[in-house]
């Protein structure tokens, strides 16, 4: 998919200056082997606003900004579920410390790039308030064994609807944000392909106005 490839790109010129270079080279193995459904969502929503209104994403003032924003989600969504898989199967109980530690710093460069990209953009609070429930949420996977599965993949569908919608000039729908969640619940590995038509249905009249940016106090 041309989007993916293209968000690939842009999360990887986000690390570019990571060094030493056995931590970029681990960054961007992760990078390699993680779907870019997240940012391709991103792009998706924007895409769908724009249409409605009879523009495109060549429409945009710059048009790698929006890949930028869809990077930078996706980049937080890497470095968290490398996060969440260290948690679940920590590898220095197997004796591979280096493997651990290594991946414990790619993952902290993965996050703080993406909250970089997306600091200066309307889904910054958004971007915040996922990595705190996702804090919450590894507290109450560690003490009660419940793994929670799907919150993040939920939270950040909707943070992608957040840095979509607000690229194209607009906020997120309630029907935007109910949707964007349900998808990350459903199977953030892949997107369905009727989703060019579940976008246009989930994208109401009102998608203009202030209704929908939820911010960290919301959590």
């Amino acid at each position: 998919m041309q989007e993916a490839g293209a968000i690939r790109t842009a999360a990887l010129e986000a690390v570019e200056d990571v060094d030493p270079s056995v931590v970029y080279e681990r960054i961007e193995e992760l990078l390699d082997e993680e779907s870019m459904t997240p940012g391709v969502f991103t792009v998706a929503c924007a895409s769908a606003i724009l249409e409605r209104s009879g523009r495109t994403i060549d429409d945009l003032a710059a048009e790698d900004a929006l890949a930028e924003r869809a990077a930078g989600v996706q980049l937080i969504y890497s470095g968290l579920s490398r996060t969440r898989d260290l948690a679940a199967d920590p590898p220095w109980t197997r004796g591979d410390a280096e493997r651990g530690n290594l991946d414990v710093l790619a993952a902290d460069i993965l996050v703080a790039r993406g909250f970089y990209l997306l600091a200066r953009t309307e889904a910054s609070d958004e971007a915040v308030a996922v990595v705190r429930a996702f804090g919450r949420d590894q507290t109450i996977a560690h003490d009660t064994d419940d793994p929670l599965a799907g919150n993040l993949e939920r939270d950040v569908f909707e943070l992608a609807a957040v840095a979509g919608a607000t690229a194209a000039g607009t906020t997120p729908s309630p029907q935007l944000r109910e949707f964007a969640a349900d998808l990350g619940r459903d199977d953030a590995g892949t997107l369905p392909g009727t989703l060019e038509e579940q976008l246009t249905t989930a994208i109401s009249v009102d998608s203009g106005g202030s209704d929908g940016v939820r911010t960290s106090a919301d959590h």
